[in-house]
């Protein structure tokens, strides 16, 4: 059997890395009936991140084929990449094409895979935020569609599914892959030294956070909260007056963040506030350490929802909703939506801030570090019926 999994994106490479290790041990217990396993990486977000180290430090494989796609346009990427992606389906002939996620890499090969008949396995299928303004929710829905085997991580996910009318015998609940990535590593995160994080990746400024200190943690980097200068400064009004003269704020900042607030001059006062600590984009095993330890934190990040679930670190989460209920509180989890109200935002802010204790970590059925595992078992006995 040839599989041929894709990546689009650096955190694609942490859900695929699980699914490569499983492949190997497969082969490794299995004389007969070896997998031949081509990891293919489009290149549609370049990344500085993605050296040598990225690869060597979280185990992770590097590509066999890399596309160099690149960035432009949701168009521009889509049709680039089926270009680029049906030429190695016509040489290499895979079995199956493995997609994970929901970035448009995952639509364009899905979608070029079918028409070359050959079977799809969409790993993470069944997500969804109702949200059509999100390119993620389109991927994400056309992908399901077409995919022959569905792999989902909790069982809201399946039933998104059989509702929209996929036949149940398509689809398996294996669990969050993720997770699978966040075990392998937190060991070693755990061992990192926080200041010591800081001060490697502190991108203006002089580092005075002290190691007993509670923390604040954000990220963003959405459209829907830094494309406009009027979500976008008042949220830089509360990290300045509310949230940095109660305990201190670090920040990785993503490039396009960056960008942005240089864009709407807000860039300058964030620097020159206090207690705010402004980092260039760190590495998955540093932002986990992070995660261990915040005492709150403030995102927009689809991943970073399921790592606070099972970490038990309270997450406001700065969308107006999310594919990922499982993560929510009433739910269980750690996440509370506050989209980018920022007096919704202050008041669950203060709410976290008076309780005694961080959130009661809470791991989901199969979110054990053992998804990978049941992928490769369900491809490996997927049937057509």
């Amino acid at each position: 059997m040839k599989i041929l999994s894709v990546v689009g994106a650096r955190p694609n490479f942490m859900k695929i890395a699980p699914f490569s290790h499983a492949i190997d041990k497969h082969n490794q217990e299995n004389k007969d009936g070896k997998i031949k396993h081509i990891l293919l990486h489009t290149g549609q977000h370049y990344d500085d991140t993605m050296s040598n180290s990225f690869f060597h430090d979280l185990n992770i494989p590097e590509p066999d084929i890399n596309l160099g796609v690149g960035s432009g346009t949701h168009a521009e990427q889509v049709g680039n990449t089926m270009i680029a992606f049906e030429k190695v389906l016509h040489s290499e002939k895979p079995d199956w094409v493995i997609v994970v996620g929901d970035v448009n890499a995952t639509l364009a090969c899905s979608v070029t895979a079918k028409k070359e008949h050959i079977k799809v396995c969409h790993v993470e299928a069944g997500l969804r935020s109702r949200d059509l303004t999100m390119p993620e929710e389109i991927n994400r829905m056309v992908t399901d569609r077409l995919s022959d085997l569905l792999l989902t991580p909790d069982k809201l996910s399946s039933y998104n599914l059989i509702a929209e009318g996929v036949p149940e015998n398509q689809i398996v609940f294996v669990g969050n892959i993720m997770m699978d990535t966040l075990e392998a590593n937190r060991e070693k995160a755990g061992q990192l030294d926080i200041l010591s994080i800081l001060k490697e990746s502190l991108m203006v400024g002089e580092l005075l956070i002290k190691p007993s200190d509670y923390f604040a943690l954000m990220t963003m980097h959405r459209p829907s909260n830094v494309d406009d200068h009027k979500i976008i400064g008042p949220i830089i009004d509360f990290l300045i007056n509310k949230v940095s003269t109660r305990l201190p704020l670090v920040w990785p900042v993503h490039p396009r963040t960056v960008k942005q607030l240089k864009k709407f001059y807000f860039w300058n006062r964030l620097v020159k506030a206090k207690n705010i600590y402004l980092l260039n984009p760190i590495v998955y095993q540093q932002m986990l350490k992070l995660n261990m330890k915040a005492r709150v934190m403030l995102t927009d990040s689809g991943g970073i929802q399921e790592e606070c679930c099972v970490l038990g670190t309270p997450c406001l989460t700065l969308r107006w909703n999310t594919e990922r209920p499982v993560t929510l509180k009433e739910n269980g989890g750690a996440s509370i939506l506050v989209g980018n109200d920022v007096k919704k935002i202050e008041m669950e802010f203060n709410n976290i801030l008076s309780e005694n204790s961080n959130s009661l970590s809470y791991r989901p059925n199969l979110w054990d570090g053992k998804t990978a595992e049941r992928c490769l078992s369900a491809i490996l006995n997927f049937q057509v019926k």
